[in-house]
């Protein structure tokens, strides 16, 4: 690969139109965009300070001196048309952003990223003639399906990984400290072409492994132990995310018995996986194995999320989730059962949803053992 201009396109010039139809339903005439994320996605803006006011009849990007000729640029790639407000102090961006929304009642603001500071902020001194009206998930129910084009880098990004994983998971038979292994893990991302890494890396080995979000220690690596990696890549934008166990020496009865339970049960929430399906189905599917096996107690998180612009976003993949799966969610299934005294396993892979079931993105092998 030679850049994003070598994946499919994003339908990126199509979103405001339909992000502007879900107004109403959301009680408002116009919404005021300030998560990051959510800007990105409705623009291809990737500056990290900006405004976007999608109005009824325009809409208007707010944003410094810094990317003036960024922001145009990445509009241009996009094929997104809108005004684009540059200014260099605070004061200049709020009276653009009073001007472009005079004459709007219900101006809705993004509950989930607005602090109470902010708000207060906005209906005293930027949007005083508004009436300001809490949303929630207006932009992120429309991130929840993907195009072809964000399913083409989320599966550059998790082939990114598994290259990475192949190229240097032998290393883990040289007891290396679980710091220097992520290193190690981090480092081929980027060198095959990621941007970044998707979060920071998990290498928990032994005890490590039984903290599900263990961060790399100094602890070497040693015979008998669990190492439970969890790692991704970044790639435009876009995470990947995959979670392999890796057994260095023999393992124990109980060891063994946990990867035998821990992989039926991922194969098993994979093949509930289709349109249709709901997440809390899947979740059960998952759990049911374990608690047969009597480790009920010890799978100690949910099943799995959405992964996009966000490592973590809906649909949500649990026992108390309400959503239903549909074709272009892109979910992961992560199973895991944690004992201290034998250490973790979990196995995770990312899966695109289809009409009749899925195709996982994350194709790294499971074979536990090092060869």
């Amino acid at each position: 690969m030679s850049g994003p201009a070598a994946l499919a396109p994003m339908d990126t010039a199509g979103r405001l139109p339909r992000l502007r139809q879900r107004l109403a339903e959301a009680g408002c005439q116009a919404l005021l965009v300030t998560r990051l994320a959510n800007l990105r996605y409705l623009t291809g803006f990737t500056g990290s300070a900006g405004l976007l006011l999608v109005l009824p009849d325009e809409d208007v990007l707010v944003t410094d001196g810094r990317y003036r000729e960024q922001a145009a640029e990445e509009l241009a790639r996009a094929g997104v048309e809108l005004h684009l407000e540059i200014h260099a102090t605070v004061a200049g961006q709020r009276d653009a952003s009073a001007t472009a929304a005079a004459g709007i009642g219900r101006l809705g603001l993004e509950a989930g990223d607005v602090t109470w500071a902010a708000q207060r902020r906005y209906a005293e001194e930027w949007f005083a003639t508004s009436e300001l009206v809490a949303t929630e998930g207006v932009i992120e129910g429309l991130r929840e399906r993907k195009d072809g084009g964000e399913v083409a880098r989320l599966a550059e990004a998790a082939r990114v990984a598994d290259a990475a994983l192949a190229a240097v998971r032998p290393l883990l038979g040289e007891g290396p400290a679980e710091r220097d292994f992520g290193l190690a893990l981090d480092g081929e991302m980027r060198r095959l072409g990621a941007d970044d890494v998707s979060f920071e890396t998990i290498v928990g080995s032994g005890p490590n492994g039984a903290k599900p979000h263990a961060r790399p220690t100094g602890r070497t690596v040693a015979e008998g132990d669990l190492v439970v990696l969890d790692f991704g890549a970044l790639v435009d934008g876009y995470h990947s995310d995959m979670t392999r166990t890796v057994m260095v020496g023999d393992p124990s009865p109980t060891q063994r018995r946990m990867l035998e339970v821990v992989a039926e049960s991922q194969a098993a929430g994979v093949a509930s996986v289709a349109a249709g399906t709901t997440c809390a189905e899947v979740d059960r599917a998952c759990r049911d194995v374990i608690v047969a096996a009597g480790w009920g107690a010890h799978f100690v998180h949910g099943t799995g999320h959405g992964v996009g612009l966000d490592i973590h976003e809906d649909p949500r993949v649990s026992g108390t989730s309400a959503a239903t799966l549909a074709p272009d969610h892109v979910v992961t299934v992560e199973p895991g059962v944690y004992l201290p005294e034998h250490g973790g396993v979990r196995i995770e892979d990312t899966v695109v949803v289809t009409a009749g079931g899925c195709r996982t993105i994350t194709l790294a092998p499971k074979d536990p053992f090092l060869r």
